[in-house]
């Protein structure tokens, strides 16, 4: 009998969609408090704020990719 691939089972797809879109949610609020504190610490009005937005959301994408590459890879193997 053959084994089933674990990439053929909807749940393992439906849990990895949903573990980036957490993740990267986390990174973005992570970067909005990171982004306010600074901006309320050093003054500057919402510029903090934004970059740590914007730094959130590259972090967050970016670990969304490792994530993805590891789980391919591991499927390959």
């Amino acid at each position: 009998m053959d084994k089933k691939n674990r990439r053929d089972n909807p749940l393992f797809a439906a849990g990895l969609v949903g573990g980036l879109g957490l993740q990267v949610a986390i990174c973005i609020f992570l970067g909005y408090f990171l982004g306010s504190s600074l901006s309320e610490r050093f003054g500057g009005g919402s510029g903090w704020t934004v970059g740590g937005i914007l730094v959130g959301l590259a972090v967050g994408l970016l670990s969304g990719i490792l994530l993805v590459k590891k789980v391919m890879e591991d499927a390959d193997g």
